[in-house]
């Protein structure tokens, strides 16, 4: 009698302690968390609390997820989740979370419903009322972004461009006067093309290809969009996952008059160099054709 109340007791505390990360309880609620965009170890500690004490984890590709929870010891029950079928399992995911299910989304890599399927679950999540809570982490977005050397103060990030030329160049053009950065995803194999369009739609602009990023081979290749189309139509495209980003377009306001006054004041108090990043990213001229300038002026004082 005393053994059985005991394995009772013990189940009802292991069944309590599943849902329990650092000592407090993990409230019941879909949990969007961010995984690895590629080095395995780009994961957070609270990340991988949560993948372990979660009651599922409903994943875009459970391959993919299984190698990242194997890597880190960690067995979870999981469930593909992805666009092909998320019609059919969404409405049942939304019953065992109104239930009181402890449940973690996450994509291949980097922040769910980014370019990503999760996003139609996690709105009906929150129509219901159920608790949704972001696990932050891993960005392509934000790491491209923090490595391109462009302008970070504001920018649009505006997911995967149309495959077919005519709909990618007018798709370009509804983007060309947004103000600050511009961040865009694109498939390798449509690299060169992409960027001769954006040459052709946005003009002179400064840009950054970032490719394979956290992994080994990372690179970011930096120029103008017209020197970048034409870098990858000679050497073809490049491996990898790729993240663009694009410099704001510039300021027709700011004449080399103008260009030329701001780099008399930078210069003043910075070097030539950081003068010249300082008033490209205030006008949005390309950082080349104001350092050219600046080392005019330069050498024109002596």
């Amino acid at each position: 009698m005393t053994d059985s109340i005991t394995g009772t007791s013990s189940e009802i505390q292991g069944e309590a302690s599943r849902h329990r990360v650092s000592g407090q309880a993990l409230a019941p609620g879909l949990y969007l968390v961010a995984t690895p965009i590629g080095n395995l170890r780009d994961i957070t500690l609270r990340a991988l609390d949560v993948l372990g004490a979660a009651d599922r984890v409903l994943a875009e590709d459970t391959r993919v997820t299984r190698r990242l929870l194997d890597a880190h010891g960690i067995r979870a029950e999981l469930q593909p989740y992805h666009d092909h079928n998320g019609e059919k399992v969404r409405p049942g995911i939304l019953d065992d979370l109104e239930q009181g299910s402890v449940m973690a989304l996450v994509s291949d890599a980097g922040t769910p419903l980014v370019s990503d399927p999760g996003f139609k679950l996690a709105r009906e999540a929150i129509v219901r009322g159920i608790n949704v809570v972001a696990i932050p982490g891993a960005s392509a977005v934000l790491t491209a972004l923090s490595i391109a050397g462009l302008p970070t103060d504001c920018f649009t990030f505006a997911g995967f461009p149309p495959q077919k030329t005519g709909a990618r160049e007018t798709w370009l053009a509804t983007l060309a006067d947004v103000p600050g950065s511009l961040v865009v995803y694109e498939g390798n194999s449509r690299l060169p093309a992409s960027l001769a369009s954006m040459a052709k739609v946005l003009g002179q602009r400064d840009a950054a290809v970032c490719r394979e990023l956290t992994k080994f081979h990372e690179e970011a290749r930096r120029g103008t969009l017209a020197e970048l189309a034409g870098h990858y139509a000679e050497a073809g495209s490049p491996r990898g996952e790729i993240v663009i980003v694009i410099g704001p377009k510039q300021d027709q306001g700011w004449d080399e008059a103008r260009i030329d006054a701001a780099l008399q004041t930078a210069m003043a108090h910075l070097r030539v160099k950081d003068a010249a990043a300082e008033v490209a990213a205030q006008s949005g001229w390309a950082r080349r054709d104001v350092y050219a300038r600046a080392l005019s002026l330069r050498d024109a004082q002596g």
